[in-house]
C-alpha cells in the first residue's frame, strides 16, 4: 500500500487485468494446441512452440526455460513424438541426452497458429501509437522481471 490510494486503486485494476489475460492466455494455449494436433495438451503446445522457436534442444533446456518439471517436460515429449510432431537423436555434443528437433509438419504447424495469434494481436493494438507501445512493452517488461 502506497501513501496515495489512488496509485493503490490503479495497480489493483492492473492486477485485475492481468488476471484477465492470464485467462485468455491459457484459452488460446488450449485453441493452439487443438489447432496443430486435435486433443494436444496446451504444455505440449508450450514445448512444442518452445522447441521450433530453439530449432533444436533437449529436455533438461526446456524445464529451465519453461520453469517445468523434467518429468512433466518428459511426458510432453512423448505426447509430441507420439503425434509424430518432434523428433529426437542422441545429442552430439552429450550422448546421455536426447536433442529434440520438431517435424517440418509440427513446424509448419506452429508458424501458422503464430501468424493469426499475431494477427490478432496487431489487429488489437494497431491503433496505438508506436510511444504507447514501448510504454507497454516496457511495463511488461517490467513486470516479468519482478
Amino acid at each position: 500500500m502506497t501513501a496515495d490510494p489512488a496509485v493503490d486503486e490503479a495497480i489493483a485494476l492492473v492486477e485485475d487485468q492481468l488476471g484477465v489475460v492470464f485467462t485468455r492466455a491459457r484459452l488460446v494455449w488450449k485453441e493452439a494446441a487443438d489447432q496443430v494436433q486435435p486433443g494436444l495438451p496446451p504444455a505440449a503446445y508450450k514445448v512444442l512452440a518452445t522447441i521450433v522457436r530453439l530449432e533444436s534442444t533437449n529436455a533438461h533446456v526446456l524445464a529451465d526455460l519453461l520453469d517445468m518439471d523434467k518429468s512433466v517436460v518428459s511426458r510432453q515429449i512423448r505426447v509430441l513424438e507420439e503425434a509424430g510432431l518432434v523428433e529426437s537423436r542422441p545429442d552430439e555434443r552429450d550422448g546421455r541426452l536426447r536433442a529434440l528437433s520438431a517435424t517440418p509438419t509440427a513446424v509448419e504447424r506452429v508458424l501458422a497458429v503464430r501468424a493469426a495469434n499475431q494477427s490478432r494481436v496487431r489487429a488489437a493494438l494497431e491503433s496505438r501509437s508506436v510511444s504507447e507501445l514501448r510504454t507497454f512493452a516496457e511495463m511488461l517488461k517490467v513486470l516479468a522481471e519482478a
